[in-house]
């Protein structure tokens, strides 16, 4: 197995890329060169909700060249094209179980946000629907993740001055997202697309409850009736969600119970075998190096979320 960030020009059995906008020009030239060696091309969720639309050229001749395309949620094949449905694969990133033991914070409600600060993660919404609730309340937005400009740099220092139940840590290890997420009551993802956050999988397997925008690569992972939606980019709903987190058992329990049904959904098994399965139907060697590889990604596994763009 052979790792680059563009196609070399070395012989291989098969190329698996990752982003179809980034990678079209690698896929080409490999398919040019080696026209009946396979392309499983792995859609980022910029590919299938941005570049689909504005830059549908090069995105769209990489999925037409590849010969089996990947999608992370079960509504991605909304955003695939008709005629390129039937190479559609939806494979669940896993998550391995976190080293450490899940204890809330017993003081505060401390709700987490893991995540690069850009544009498409709305990132600072759940600071601001903080602020919209009571002075008293004890819920605590705590938020790891690195500002990918000044300016979001800029509005997470100035959000710390202004809210008190705000703190932004910047970029951290891998061990230090999985023991905040060890200590959270809860974990907002916010963002306006997602083509299906990792965050997601670590935090049902961390038994954390999520309350996460409605959007398909989110609904995608948790499933229609998850009872922890906000529309996205409405700082009121989701303000009301965190008031119910803070003073409703009942609520709370029912989105760990529905969590939980989803959990078996992203063990690192089901992963290695779905990938096995891709491989077999390509008439492709199944390498041992499919499960070192998905096992290498979980041991940093926060790092999909805190670290890498989606």
């Amino acid at each position: 197995m052979r790792i680059a960030a563009d196609y070399d020009g070395r012989p291989a059995d098969l190329m698996v890329a990752v982003h179809a906008w980034r990678s079209s020009g690698a896929i080409e030239k490999f398919k040019a060169k080696f026209p009946g060696s396979p392309v499983i091309l792995q859609l980022s969720g910029t590919d299938i909700y941005h570049y689909l639309e504005s830059d549908p050229v090069p995105t769209r001749r990489a999925m037409e060249l590849a010969d089996r395309l990947v999608a992370l949620n079960d509504l991605a094949w909304r955003r695939v094209p008709r005629s390129l449905r039937s190479r559609l694969f939806v494979i669940h990133q896993s998550a391995m179980a976190s080293p450490y033991p899940r204890r809330p914070d017993p003081r505060d409600v401390v709700v987490s946000v893991i995540g690069h600060l850009r544009d498409v993660k709305d990132p600072l919404r759940a600071a601001e629907a903080a602020r919209l609730l009571p002075a008293n309340s004890r819920i605590r937005i705590e938020q790891v993740g690195r500002a990918y400009t000044p300016q979001w740099t800029g509005r997470a220092r100035a959000e710390m001055k202004a809210n008190p139940c705000y703190l932004w840590r910047g970029d951290v290890p891998a061990s230090a997202v999985r023991r905040l997420l060890a200590r959270s009551h809860a974990m907002v993802i916010s963002s306006l697309s997602e083509g299906g956050a990792n965050v997601i999988s670590e935090a049902a397997v961390a038994g954390v409850p999520v309350l996460a925008s409605r959007v398909d690569g989110n609904v995608g992972l948790l499933g229609a009736d998850y009872p922890g939606y906000f529309p996205a980019g409405d700082t009121r709903a989701l303000a009301r969600l965190l008031q119910r987190l803070e003073h409703d058992p009942r609520f709370a329990a029912r989105l760990a119970q529905a969590l939980a049904r989803r959990a078996p959904l992203f063990r690192p098994a089901r992963e290695i075998a779905a990938w096995r399965r891709l491989l077999a139907g390509l008439s492709v060697p199944v390498l041992r190096q499919t499960s070192d590889a998905v096992r290498r990604r979980n041991r940093s596994t926060s790092r999909s979320a805190a670290q890498r763009p989606a």
